[in-house]
């Protein structure tokens, strides 16, 4: 390739048109002169337009066991800089937007799938028949902060836009409980794996039985997510179902309604409380959650109540969140001298200072280790045994459904297929780094925008459908 100087100024114009700094671009243009652009335009495209890339370097060798015949041969020997790019699979939005809209993705299947039922992911359809909620626990109070009242104006006197950077922020630094709310967080799990004991007790008062007795004829089912206020206290969304003893193939006992649940996760809630010693300066604490708890039924489309897709929506829009939405880091903090270089909203600032503080105090909750958290350690979303598929299984379905097609392109037998014979595949992979140059980094974002785009333009012409030209295009 006959390569031409570019003038700097040239290249500062350019740039400055696409948005980009000249720097990204040079590199940009060298990506895009390199040999093998194409070949790494495709690696990209298999990875969703992934923004931090792992790299593989290696070999995979395909033979036939009877005969040792080579059916299919592949090294990276041959790919750009030597190297196969995947995936990384991070769940975080601000990580990796490609991989987050995947998780998202499968989020929403998870708990769609616990609600209106999924054959394809063993679950009835006739869970849509139980008694089934949707649930919010919010952190308490841990002093006033900047808000949007439904009426009026905040306390401070203002009335503040939707995307105003002090809403959440306390209004008052030095009065507001850092020391708490870093510890709420903290504990937020452990009040979660309380409340699920104490509804299934409150249950039980309700229906005039033993604990023992409601195992026999009622299951307890939820998929729950958590989600950071702006204030930084985390709160979670779940969905709670009632199943029969075994599960959703089981109908749930004719005592078992929306009302009864409702109520019984109210008074759950508001019974649950973990005792936090006293450690030095700071004094023992009571964790209890907030007083704002909110249950909805959840209904079917056209139905008044919340719908199921909706919910399936909501929870799987902050699946792919973390705290960093308060303005805090999303990686973890090795040493305290780094919150130096950062730049963070004050109140943020305090509550990861309050982790630090609290550390020598509470070794064992590992409070700095977790501070870009705000504290919290737990998982973003979790469920029970038997609310319905997993996240594994759904992954390993796509896995399968990829090798399958590979297979069929390279013309090699099914594994699963005794009459075609068995196959054995022999590889090396070795680690070989991970993520983009800035100007490949730009490319990869255009492409992860381009794999969207072209997504939902699919998506919507299949909404347009009727239900019997749907099921001929798809």
């Amino acid at each position: 390739m006959t390569r031409f100087p570019v003038a700097p100024e040239a290249v500062a114009g350019a740039a400055a048109s696409l948005g980009t700094d000249p720097l990204t671009l040079a590199d940009l243009l060298r990506v895009a002169s390199t040999p093998g652009f194409d070949r790494w335009q495709e690696q990209v495209r298999r990875t969703g337009g992934c923004s931090d890339p792992i790299h593989l370097s290696g070999s995979t060798v395909t033979r036939d066991r009877r005969t040792g015949d080579v059916l299919y041969s592949y090294s990276t020997v041959d790919e750009p800089g030597g190297r196969l790019r995947v995936a990384c699979g991070n769940r975080r939005a601000s990580r990796c937007p490609s991989c987050a809209w995947t998780y998202a993705g499968d989020t929403y299947h998870l708990i769609r799938a616990g609600i209106t039922g999924d054959e394809t992911k063993a679950v009835p359809t006739t869970v849509r028949e139980h008694p089934r909620v949707f649930a919010t626990l919010t952190a308490p109070s841990f002093g006033p902060v900047h808000n949007r009242p439904s009426s009026g104006c905040c306390r401070c006197g203002s009335i503040h836009p939707d995307d105003d950077p002090a809403l959440g922020t306390a209004l008052d630094l030095e009065r507001y409980d850092y020391a708490g709310a870093v510890l709420w967080n903290n504990y937020a799990g452990q009040l979660w794996q309380r409340f699920t004991i104490y509804l299934r007790r409150e249950l039980a008062a309700r229906a005039g039985l033993s604990q023992r007795a409601l195992a026999d004829c009622c299951r307890v089912s939820f998929g729950k997510v958590a989600e950071f206020q702006k204030r930084g206290a985390v709160h979670f969304h779940a969905v709670v179902r009632l199943d029969g003893p075994d599960g959703p193939d089981a109908p749930p006992p004719s005592w078992a309604s929306v009302g009864l649940l409702d109520d019984a996760i109210r008074a759950a809630a508001g019974r649950v409380a973990v005792t936090v010693p006293a450690a030095g300066e700071f004094p023992a604490r009571i964790l209890t959650w907030g007083t704002q708890i909110d249950v909805q039924p959840i209904g079917g489309l056209g139905h008044e109540e919340l719908t199921e897709q909706a919910v399936a929506s909501y929870v799987a829009k902050y699946a792919t969140k973390a705290a960093e939405t308060t303005g805090t880091l999303d990686r973890r903090i090795g040493e305290r001298a780094e919150l130096d270089k950062a730049t963070l909203p004050a109140h943020t600032r305090r509550l990861i200072d309050a982790c630090w503080d609290l550390d020598n105090a509470y070794p064992e909750r590992m409070l700095a280790r977790w501070s870009h958290m705000l504290g919290f350690r737990g998982h973003f979303s979790t469920k029970s045994r038997a609310y319905s598929t997993t996240l594994g299984t759904l992954r390993q379905t796509r896995a399968d459904y990829r090798a399958a097609q590979e297979r069929r392109e390279r013309g090699l037998p099914d594994p699963d297929d005794a009459e075609e014979g068995s196959t054995l595949v022999l590889a090396h992979w070795t680690y070989a780094g991970h993520g983009h140059t800035p100007g490949e980094s730009w490319l990869a974002a255009g492409i992860a925008r381009d794999i969207r785009t072209n997504r939902d333009t699919a998506r919507e012409a299949l909404s347009e459908l009727s239900p019997d030209d749907w099921e001929t295009a798809v």
